[in-house]
């Protein structure tokens, strides 16, 4: 097991502290003189495999998802090859399959001796592994139960080919990382600078969940599709009324174009600053990114539309053809407007129009806009309609009707959130 230490493409995993200890134990168990290190180190392995198997819900044999886990997670010029693309023969194709040959003997590894000598009769529930249905706080359960098959996979090849193709057919379907295995972003500044970091819990909402905006949605999809299938395409702003479901669309087509390189990176106005730094990590990879900016508004005193202007169009670096930029807004010129502004020598500014195109220059770097309007009160009964018998809600559609009409009178008015809401009220009433 000493030839962990010859891999050469796959090195310096994130997670690679029970690799590191258990291959260890596999050259040392069988030295009296190690004997207590070696129980040490056992055992905090053990712990580790667990606590693995909580966090991302993982299963059976949990030897083999770990591996296959170091495997999915590593970024490296394989994997980031291969992900969404695929990857042709050649010198990286030999030199991944000689990785591949000491990881496949890992996963043959008979623990038969180690587990006698240990004394630990525990050992066959770590292969055995039984979650309880539990689905693990990271992955959602598409990714875990593929990663779960995949380990069965690899332990199963017969050979190092057989071995390699599973492994460059999941970072075909899946990619490989963080960007690979999740959907959704935030960006966070530490003391390492800028992070992009996973969002693990996701609203699983489709567009047909949005009912009514036909026209909107059509034109949302028309311009997401191609982007994804690599043709031109352009930064989306999403403007219109509260609660008329921007933000929802958006996420809906997350969850529609996922599987086809699509993922989404959360930002807001205070991060602008940083989007460079966003963009330099993410514009190499084989992926769709969309840089989504929810609620997007500025007040006159705030500049940081200044950065998100030279980012979208403007700079000398030309933006990557794998990113563009969703925007929603309660505004349709984003940057806040006066009647005072049009007044002449407003507050001694002598050229008022160049002021006035300043602001409007924002929203003009946006080639797609989109309206959202509130709903009439016919369409916003027939939202209610819809929603009431997808739910279940059991209740004469008169009285349905008439109370939806109270309830929006005092909740916000007519759109598809206060459907929603009221909806959600009369699920939660123990008689309905």
């Amino acid at each position: 097991m000493a030839r962990v230490n010859e891999l050469i493409i796959y090195r310096g995993f994130e997670h690679g502290a029970i690799l590191n200890d258990m291959t260890w134990i596999m050259r040392h168990f069988r030295r009296p003189e190690d004997g207590q290190e070696v129980r040490e180190r056992f055992f905090t392995c053990m712990h580790g495999l667990i606590d693995l198997a909580g966090t991302y819900g993982f299963e059976k044999n949990l030897w083999h998802t770990y591996l296959t886990f170091l495997l999915v997670n590593h970024e490296n010029v394989f994997s980031m090859g291969c992900e969404i693309k695929g990857m042709k023969e050649g010198s990286l194709m030999e030199l991944a399959k000689h990785d591949f040959a000491i990881f496949q003997d890992l996963f043959a590894y008979d623990f038969t001796e180690l587990e006698r000598t240990l004394q630990a009769g525990f050992f066959e529930e770590i292969l055995n592994y039984r979650s309880a249905g539990a689905a693990g706080r990271v992955f959602n359960h598409r990714i875990r139960d593929r990663i779960c098959e995949l380990s069965v996979q690899l332990g199963q090849a017969r050979d190092v080919e057989q071995f390699t193709q599973h492994m460059v057919h999941f970072y075909q379907e899946f990619g490989v990382g963080k960007l690979g295995l999740h959907k959704a972003f935030r960006v966070l500044h530490g003391a390492q600078g800028v992070e992009i970091q996973p969002i693990t819990n996701i609203m699983h909402v489709q567009l047909d969940d949005l009912v009514g905006y036909e026209i909107p949605k059509r034109k949302l999809i028309e311009n997401t599709e191609a982007f994804v299938e690599g043709r031109r395409a352009n930064n989306c702003l999403l403007f219109g009324d509260a609660g008329t479901g921007k933000s929802s669309s958006i996420k809906a087509i997350l969850n529609r174009y996922y599987d086809q390189g699509l993922r989404i990176i959360e930002i807001y106005k205070h991060q602008f600053q940083d989007l460079n730094d966003v963009i330099a990590q993410i514009k190499n990879r084989n992926y769709k990114f969309i840089i989504y900016m929810d609620d997007l508004s500025f007040e006159e005193f705030e500049i940081e539309y200044k950065y998100l202007k030279a980012v979208i169009e403007g700079g000398l670096e030309k933006k990557p053809d794998n990113i563009l930029i969703y925007a929603t807004s309660n505004r349709r010129n984003l940057i806040r407007e006066k009647f005072s502004d049009n007044l002449e020598g407003r507050d001694g500014d002598i050229h008022t129009s160049d002021t006035i195109q300043e602001k409007m220059s924002l929203v003009s770097r946006f080639g797609v806009t989109i309206y959202f309007g509130s709903p009439s009160k016919k369409e916003f009964q027939n939202i209610v309609r819809v929603l009431a018998e997808r739910y279940h809600v059991t209740m004469p559609e008169d009285e349905l009707l008439l109370e939806a009409n109270k309830w929006e009178l005092s909740h916000g008015g007519l759109s598809g959130r206060t459907a929603q809401q009221f909806i959600d009220y009369l699920l939660g009433q123990k008689t309905r």
